[in-house]
């Protein structure tokens, strides 16, 4: 995810999914998300969230002083489930939907070291991981919005309102797009894994009510994609902006991202925590053995 108020670094499977949705589909199958307990890796996918990015991450060193993530906090709780499993995190700071699919991870050419590197895309990564591991890999998560949306709220349209609803639906349309064919794909190379997708949130702390529909609509453009994959939502649309007083709101987007103190809007410790909280509560795992 990249923010523009800092100069600062944010942020053919697919035919057997539709195969088996559609023959499910046909059979009466149930649609419900997929629930896999931890298994034996568990793979973390996106940009600079998934990452664990913080104002203070510095090009050049070492992935492993990044260490306070929702990825780290999430798999230290996974490890009271399955104390042997192991973190496999291709998070690279700055991805995009379309970097995704295409290549050309931007942490690269910014000088940023991965947690674990790869080649091509991340999400040819990502399917040559799982068959390399079938079967033994379980949650996936996957935190990839930012960087295709915040273009549009800062670079085309500076942060105004009006510009916003009128150019958002076409952009959300087409995160929703990439996003449905990148889970299919994720869900064709991992057909029991648990797949876990970050809801979108505002990140503007001046803005919070005149642009909630439309962070409204594209947190429900990643919910369908992930629906239509049988995959869950990590919801941090309540989480970051959750309803109430705005002053209120304003004071908690300000405690969970550097928005306030920095101009940056990644999460602070706490914030990467209460999203770690979100994955916990949409995994299921906390309520079944």
């Amino acid at each position: 995810m990249r923010f523009t108020l800092i100069p600062t670094l944010l942020l053919a499977p697919a035919v057997a999914v539709l195969l088996a949705l559609s023959g499910q589909a046909a059979s009466g199958t149930s649609q419900r998300p997929v629930y896999q307990p931890p298994k034996s890796y568990f793979l973390a996918l996106g940009d600079s969230i998934a990452y664990g990015f913080q104002p203070t991450s510095k090009p050049g060193a070492r992935a492993s002083t990044v260490d306070t993530g929702y990825v780290d906090v999430f798999a230290a709780r996974l490890r009271k489930l399955s104390p042997k499993i192991q973190v496999a995190n291709y998070g690279c700071p700055g991805e995009s939907t379309v970097s995704f699919i295409r290549g050309g991870c931007p942490a690269f050419a910014d000088g940023f070291k991965l947690h674990d590197a790869f080649r091509g895309s991340q999400l040819e990564a990502a399917e040559s991981f799982l068959r390399a591991h079938p079967g033994q890999v379980s949650p996936i998560t996957l935190t990839l919005w930012g960087n295709d949306w915040l273009p549009l709220l800062l670079d085309k349209c500076k942060r105004k309102v009006a510009c916003v609803r009128k150019l958002g639906p076409g952009t959300i349309a087409s995160i929703g797009t990439r996003m449905t064919s990148i889970l299919r794909r994720l869900r064709a190379a991992a057909p029991t894994a648990e797949i876990i997708v970050t809801g979108a949130w505002n990140v503007d702390p001046d803005q919070l009510e005149q642009l909630r529909p439309i962070y409204r609509s594209l947190d429900a453009s990643i919910a369908r994609a992930a629906s239509a994959s049988r995959a869950r939502v990590a919801k941090a649309l309540p989480v970051f902006n959750p309803p109430g007083n705005l002053r209120a709101q304003r004071r908690r987007l300000c405690a969970l991202t550097f928005i306030c103190s920095k101009g940056d809007p990644h999460p602070t410790d706490a914030g990467y925590r209460a999203l770690a909280d979100a994955f916990m509560t949409a995994s299921g795992y906390t309520r079944k053995p």
